[in-house]
């Protein structure tokens, strides 16, 4: 593992997480996810992920980064992650609070309406680029990737999504729900750790293979 090279409260983030908390229903809905990585890196191929919900907001930046983070953590090499929306609008800044809690480092690289921030995991890797952008963006993969989708209505908007080679719906509750509550750090931070969490068991389970 690359534990050494992560930042300290990150690193500490990841030993509290629990993999046992993870039903056995939703280890089926994951393990597809668990195949196609371990296919595609025993055909020795770049492994291209693209997480999508509707706004690319939340959900789908928080898997982005949780997902890049846990292939550095279990060493699942030639593996690159991306995030994309059916439409674009921005990263919701409280994504960004709850991930510098956890122990990441963010940079704000731009201060328009649709930010760009550069998120660090390890002082020695490069950061994971966020903004929030369509599936089908420059940006990301044209061809050759594996969609997952995070949130219900993106899955629903997108029978098809052009390009995927292989497309998984893992979907995520959104904290959206609790924005101006007193509950709304706590959703986030709940959310961002159950992803933290299953994406821990997905890497694991890839590098045990």
């Amino acid at each position: 593992m690359n534990q050494d090279k992560l930042f300290i409260e990150l690193e500490k983030t990841i030993n509290s997480l629990n993999a046992k908390t993870i039903s056995k229903e939703r280890m089926s809905v994951l393990q597809p996810l668990v195949d196609y990585i371990i296919q595609k890196r025993g055909q020795k191929e770049e492994i291209r992920l693209n997480f999508i919900c509707t706004h690319n907001s939340r959900r789908s930046h928080l898997s982005q980064i949780w997902a890049q983070t846990m292939a550095h953590y279990f060493n699942v090499d030639n593996l690159s992650c991306y995030s994309g929306g059916t439409e674009a609008t921005a990263m919701f800044p409280k994504v960004g609070e709850t991930l510098t809690y956890q122990g990441f480092e963010i940079l704000k690289l731009s201060d328009d309406q649709n930010p760009i921030y550069a998120v660090n995991y390890s002082g020695n890797k490069h950061p994971v680029i966020c903004f929030s952008k369509t599936y089908d963006d420059s940006f990301n993969p044209d061809s050759g990737f594996g969609a997952i989708m995070t949130c219900d209505s993106a899955n629903e908007a997108c029978p098809m999504v052009v390009g995927a080679e292989a497309r998984f719906p893992i979907t995520y509750e959104d904290p959206k729900a609790f924005d101006g509550t007193e509950q709304q750090s706590e959703k986030y931070l709940e959310r961002s750790i159950q992803i933290a969490t299953e994406l821990f068991w997905v890497f694991q389970s890839v590098s045990e293979a």
